[in-house]
């Protein structure tokens, strides 16, 4: 049946493996033994299952591969390579070097093809199941009789490692649940981890965990057998209501006479000798480097070349789409572009002091729900807390198997899975991502977070109960060192707002943001609407640091975040009535902030007022660089205890009283 081809297809797939081994060993660094035990997996599934057209890497409704697996990256980069991407033999030499277009492990935006940047174990993995969430929901939206436009199927090479570790337990579980058959994950079992065997600390039968989550589970017993892979990826395409994944039983290494089904073929070059074995044992010439007949090379060109046709046949589909749905084709046209719809602003709500004390938590959800019918692509959700973190979008279904329509998503308790679930679905040109939690738990989250920063993605993270304003559940809930933890990845944008003024201006920040995630920080007490008339009007967050109450001849500055703002506006009169002038600073962003120009900076922060006291309810760290060395800083020290808010901030020194005594001790 497949006889034909059989020599070109082992001849591409042993090519596939020793380029592997030349651009491990030429950059003295990399992982050869994954991808040379997995070639023909890959193989089969570019060759064969998946849709995809090189000369167009964003097609829409093209077939997404992630590579779980992100340290055997030259597995990918070898068949982007092969099938006509935009990376070339050099690109394969240059692997791991500086600026090139293969880093060690698979980053988007770098290297044409890369959906998602992968490596940390379990992110791929969960990241599949928002990519096929994301899937689930375009259909339902845009798809009608006779216009299949989203179909595309999502595909994963995942590992050991992957499979160790707990986020692909929650992501897993998710997605069966949600009965999530465009899912197809290849598992490259091959029994070899860093240390050894993986039976050292491995000996669950994984087919039955995966079953137990409600996926189709299948098993290839030998992952050179072309046929049973194609077979059973083409049963696992066939299975609509599960998920799938097939055990790929695998020999890392292959290939290599001294080192096949060994720890040291994982994470280290083979080795100069090792590697000409390698290429005499396979039927290359050991004395060449990167060899590629041209053969092969036509032999994938042609196949990558048929992805071109495939695209034009959903061009054309889509043209005849727009013609009898032109509302909905101008909507996803619109929002796939990344931009917003016309007068989405328009509804933005405007409180007042006579709305009542508020909590930023509770503003947020006001906002949601008044941009909601705007914002047709705003989905999201909370992990389990959505009354709590006010993230339900009234009057809207549940994203579930049977209605995948719905915008408000239940993560259940999985933090973990959440944020990476969430980055999959911010990728995915057309959708707002959010979801929420306590701030504490963005501790789960860091992995994600720092995913989403680095590929400059957009998902919303929502962090309610921010500070020991929370109270009674004590030190395990209150957040301290959360906030300049975040603070402290490069390319995120925190954001405190002082109150629901400012909590409303924070999300429009957050949705025209283009440049990397979002995360909104927000109260679980109550707090009092800023009179806008008598103070700046919240707009102004955008700069993220600005004055929001000013004096003629300020003698300090007094800055503040989130529910500290209304605390120092209060020691500012106070301060005013025994004739100490000071100007209070808003800052809800430091990261915005940072982005102003030195002049605006000069405005806010007068380089020869040097008298500054900021007052915040979380670490103290960071704060010395807006103080300068003659301020000081009301902050957390020590964590909180379990007790009432108000006996709290009193115990600590967030009361008014003390924000005017160390304001006097600084002047004296």
């Amino acid at each position: 049946m497949r006889t034909e081809n059989q020599t070109l297809e082992q001849e591409g797939i042993n090519t596939v493996r020793v380029l592997t081994a030349d651009a491990v060993q030429k950059a003295n660094s990399g992982h050869p033994g994954m991808p040379m035990g997995a070639a023909p997996m890959a193989h089969v599934l570019w060759t064969e299952a998946m849709h995809y057209n090189p000369q167009n890497p964003d097609w829409a409704n093209r077939d997404r591969f992630i590579l779980s697996a992100g340290h055997g990256s030259l597995l990918q980069y070898c068949f982007l390579y092969l099938t006509g991407y935009n990376l070339s033999l050099d690109d394969l030499k240059d692997f791991r070097q500086l600026h090139s277009k293969t880093p060690g492990h698979p980053e988007s935006g770098i290297t044409p093809g890369i959906e998602i940047t992968t490596g940390p174990l379990g992110q791929g993995f969960a990241n599949g199941v928002g990519f096929a969430i994301a899937q689930r929901h375009l259909a339902a939206r845009y798809n009608k009789p006779d216009f299949t436009l989203f179909d595309y199927k999502i595909y994963a090479i995942c590992s050991d490692g992957d499979l160790m570790e707990g986020v692909t337990a929650e992501a897993a579980s998710l997605a069966g649940h949600l009965q999530l058959g465009n899912l197809i994950y290849l598992y490259d079992d091959n029994n070899i981890s860093i240390e050894g065997s993986t039976g050292l600390a491995f000996s669950e039968d994984v087919g039955k965990r995966f079953e137990a989550y409600q996926w189709h589970v299948q098993v290839v017993e030998d992952g050179n057998n072309l046929e049973a892979l194609a077979q059973a990826i083409q049963q696992a395409q066939e299975e609509t209501q599960r998920p799938s994944l097939i055990k790929v039983r695998t020999q890392i290494g292959f290939g290599s006479p001294n080192k096949v089904d060994k720890a040291s073929a994982h994470g280290s070059p083979l080795g100069e000798d090792e590697v000409k074995l390698v290429k005499e044992n396979l039927g290359f010439d050991p004395s060449k480097s990167f060899e590629v007949s041209e053969e092969v090379l036509q032999y994938y060109r042609e196949i990558g070349a048929k992805g071109t046709a495939k695209e034009q046949e959903w061009n054309e589909l889509y043209q005849a789409y727009k013609q009898q749905y032109p509302e909905l084709a101008a909507e996803y046209e619109l929002l796939r572009s990344g931009k917003l719809p016309t007068g989405w602003k328009d509804n933005l709500p405007v409180f007042k002091p006579s709305d009542g004390e508020m909590a930023t938590r509770k503003a947020s959800g006001k906002l949601l729900n008044a941009i909601a019918a705007k914002l047709p692509n705003l989905l999201g959700g909370s992990a389990d807390l959505s009354p709590s973190t006010g993230t339900e979008l009234k009057g809207y279904d549940s994203f579930s198997a049977e209605n995948p329509g719905g915008r408000n998503f239940h993560f259940g308790i999985r933090e973990h899975a959440m944020g990476a679930v969430l980055n999959g679905m911010a990728i995915t040109k057309g959708l707002f991502a959010y979801g929420a939690t306590f701030l504490i738990f963005s501790e789960y989250m860091r992995p994600p977070i720092r995913m989403a920063a680095i590929m400059k993605i957009k998902p919303i993270f929502i962090y309610t109960h921010d500070s020991i304003g929370l109270g009674e559940d004590g030190t395990t809930h209150q957040p301290v060192e959360q906030l300049i933890s975040l603070r402290s990845i490069p390319n995120l944008i925190v954001l405190r707002p002082a109150d629901a003024n400012e909590t409303v201006q924070a999300w429009r920040v957050a949705l025209e943001h283009a440049d990397g995630p979002v995360a909104l920080v927000l109260t679980r007490q109550e707090l009092p609407v800023l009179d806008q008339e008598k103070y700046t009007p919240a707009t102004e967050l955008e700069r993220g640091a600005y004055i929001l109450s000013d004096a003629a001849e300020p003698q300090l500055l007094l800055i503040a975040t989130g529910s500290e703002v209304s605390l120092v506006l209060q020691a500012q009169e106070k301060l005013q009535q025994e004739g100490i002038a000071a100007r209070v600073i808003s800052m809800p962003s430091w990261e915005l902030f940072e982005k102003q120009d030195a002049a605006y900076k000069e405005k806010v922060f007068p380089e020869n007022l040097r008298k500054r006291l900021a007052v915040e309810a979380g670490s103290t760290l960071g704060w010395h660089k807006y103080v300068t060395d003659e301020g000081s800083i009301i902050g957390m020290t020590t964590f909180g205890e379990s007790a009432p808010a108000e006996e709290l901030f009193e115990l600590y020194g967030f009361t008014v009283d003390n924000v005017v005594k160390q304001a006097k001790a600084l002047l004296s």
